[in-house]
């Protein structure tokens, strides 16, 4: 089977380049975007060797797994309106995974679509394993344009080793990483047009939290050396965490390492 794009994302506007090997297709959507590409473009690679996850750590990429990226058109969006496209990631993805867990077995279906949640701010779950993370990058291109793009990395076929991750072989999905990219595409196309450059992310908050990890639960957020503990209360219309401290403050943070649980204790 071959790479190609959903119905929703078909047409002269979206294209798709499929690649053997690639070092990253983050750094090569945003090479296109350099050399004049405006989206939205989907570059995919069947092995991608320099993977990264956020904060400058490796995203490992094993074979039969999913290494995509779109580059996404962000003219007339604000600038405060630009990590949105996050969260609009966030669905398209957790949707096209719930649409994947729908080709097994009708008792395996529901509970792998109901495992499945959005951590806070890029990662997807499955049950407590991480299953697929991504990754937003923008710049500001000579003459003042802007280019997003947004990495997407899933465990298709398989999960690496000794980071508490899992992949959909193990739910029995068999369809591919192929069909996993059609309905990912078909997904972002709908998701964007919903949220209309920012204008309706009140919706698009509302359904991310309801798919959201840990809403109300023990929550630690490390950023570098600082650790912040108390109960995850919900997201912010910015997409900012909202913490309920011990104290009963209310903090909202931007950027951090999540931890749930016993691991938010450990922490």
């Amino acid at each position: 089977m071959s790479y190609r794009l959903g119905p929703e994302a078909h047409g002269p506007c979206h294209r798709l380049h499929v690649h053997d090997r690639l070092g990253s297709t983050n750094t090569e959507a945003m090479a296109q975007a350099r050399a004049g590409e405006t989206g939205p473009l989907w570059v995919v690679t069947h092995r991608q060797e320099a993977g990264r996850g956020r904060r400058g750590n490796a995203w490992a990429s094993l074979p039969g797994n999913l290494a995509a990226t779109v580059l996404w058109p962000v003219a007339g969006v604000a600038p405060d309106h630009l990590a949105e496209l996050g969260f609009v990631a966030g669905l398209a993805l957790i949707e096209a995974l719930e649409a994947a867990c729908g080709t097994l077995p009708d008792t395996r279906t529901e509970g792998c679509a109901r495992s499945l949640k959005l951590k806070w701010p890029n990662d997807v779950l499955l049950g407590d394993g991480k299953l697929a993370g991504l990754l937003l990058e923008a710049e500001t291109l000579p003459g003042g344009r802007r280019a997003t793009v947004i990495g997407f990395g899933v465990n298709v076929a398989a999960a690496p080793d000794g980071l508490g991750a899992t992949s959909l072989a193990a739910t029995g999905y068999a369809g591919g990483a192929e069909a996993l990219l059609e309905h990912l595409s078909d997904r972002m196309a709908v998701r964007a047009r919903a949220w209309d450059r920012g204008r309706n992310f009140a919706d698009l908050r509302e359904d991310w939290l309801a798919r959201a990890a840990g809403l109300g639960s023990e929550i630690a957020v490390r950023s570098g050396e600082h650790v912040l503990r108390g109960m995850l209360e919900t997201i912010d219309e910015g997409g900012r965490l909202v913490i309920l401290a011990p104290d009963g403050k209310r903090h909202t943070v931007t950027a951090g390492e999540v931890h749930f649980g016993t691991a938010a204790t450990a922490a």
